[in-house]
């Protein structure tokens, strides 16, 4: 049986805590950025250790899994280290600062012959999976274009600022690389196309942000501190993407962090030859699908009318919500089938270093489109 570690006491910890032990999987410990922070989460979380730092929790023989819910500049070292000390690794995304980080990190991977995932989420919403399986199937026949967008609003004023707004932290992208790659991802799990060039449009709204005293955690609540100081940002707050996938199929995306009343809203809409797919992760109980030569329809999540494939993925009855906290179990059920040789046949895997990888290419190559105003190459 897998025994897991976190590394990470910020916005995104508790729900891996909290995912592993819905699924029976062991939590040895948490690892945070300094004793206090360790010893703070070890309580509130109720686990057995609070690591005093890597070193200690990489010894942990009874460890054979290390999840790591760290900023993005981290990445790359822990992933090298954990992978180094024969653990499997589940990584938050994106994987790296760079492709060439990302593209060592697929190499060290394969060579270690352990797995190492990266959590994109969203992928496993049942509904997703259903869509999966209609694209795939090739019940809809032929995929003609593919549109969407991922909105919120927890960045909207120049007093909001957290470490992800800094590109020595966070990346050069934000927008795209922090919520935008989760739509990228989604649809290539989708459709099983790849991108294969864009042109992009970004736009940094607040070229300054007001910098409070101390960290701010993801998503937190606005506060009354005084600024210290304003700090210049060169990532940007929104923008556009076009792009081409597999066999010319166009395809576009609209990302924003300052879009007022949108808190976590991605949206996609897949047209096909047989019938179009719609899907919002504000309302993922729903799947429409729409039909030209008869009746359009708003699926329901009910494991009873799902593909079999992502009726696996729905663990509750129709009418029971399932929603953000779900798509990390679900995840990590797919990587903790694998790490146990019992993955299912044909079923949606998990998502790997590779798919990681992926991603910052399709960043890099976002990032090159809009400096130089050309289509870009993935």
């Amino acid at each position: 049986m897998s025994c897991a570690a976190v590394v990470g006491t910020g916005f995104i910890a508790p729900v891996h805590v909290e995912a592993l032990r819905r699924l029976g999987i062991g939590v040895a410990g948490i690892l945070g950025s300094d004793q206090a922070k360790s010893g703070r989460a070890r309580a509130a979380l109720g686990l057995p250790r609070a690591y005093r730092d890597l070193d200690e929790l990489l010894a942990d023989g009874t460890v054979s899994v290390v999840h790591l819910a760290v900023p993005n500049i981290l990445h790359y070292e822990l992933c090298c280290r954990a992978l180094g000390a024969g653990k499997h690794v589940l990584c938050e995304k994106p994987l790296a600062m760079d492709v060439r980080q990302s593209a060592d990190l697929v190499a060290r991977a394969a060579a270690s012959g352990l797995h190492a995932g990266v959590c994109y989420n969203v992928r496993y919403y049942p509904l997703n999976l259903h869509a999966r399986h209609l694209l795939r199937s090739g019940e809809l026949g032929r995929i003609l274009s593919v549109h969407g967008s991922y909105t919120q609003d927890w960045l909207l004023k120049s007093s909001d600022y957290n470490w992800r707004v800094l590109a020595d932290q966070g990346g050069e992208l934000r927008a795209v690389a922090d919520i935008g790659t989760h739509w990228l991802d989604l649809v290539s799990a989708l459709t099983g196309l790849e991108i294969e060039s864009v042109v992009a449009d970004l736009h940094t709204v607040h070229p300054r942000r007001s910098r409070p005293p101390g960290k701010v955690a993801s998503f937190a609540p606005g506060t009354a501190q005084t600024a210290v100081d304003t700090v210049a940002i060169t990532t940007e707050d929104c923008g556009n993407v076009l792009m081409r996938l597999s066999g010319g199929v166009p395809g576009s995306l609209f990302v924003s962090q300052v879009a007022a009343g949108r808190k976590n809203c991605l949206r996609y809409e897949i047209a096909a030859e047989h019938g179009n797919l719609a899907w919002n992760s504000e309302t993922p109980e729903e799947l429409w699908i729409g039909r030209r030569d008869g009746p359009s329809q708003h699926l329901l999540r009910d494991p009873a009318l799902l593909a079999p494939i992502a009726a696996v993925h729905a663990n509750h009855p129709g009418g029971h919500v399932e929603g953000f906290p779900d798509t990390f179990k679900q995840c990590f059920r797919a990587f903790y089938d694998a790490v146990a040789g019992r993955a299912v046949a044909g079923g949606p895997g998990y998502p790997t270093f590779a798919d990681g990888h992926r991603e910052i290419a399709l960043c890099d190559a976002i990032l090159a489109s809009h400096r130089t105003r050309r289509w870009a190459a993935v």
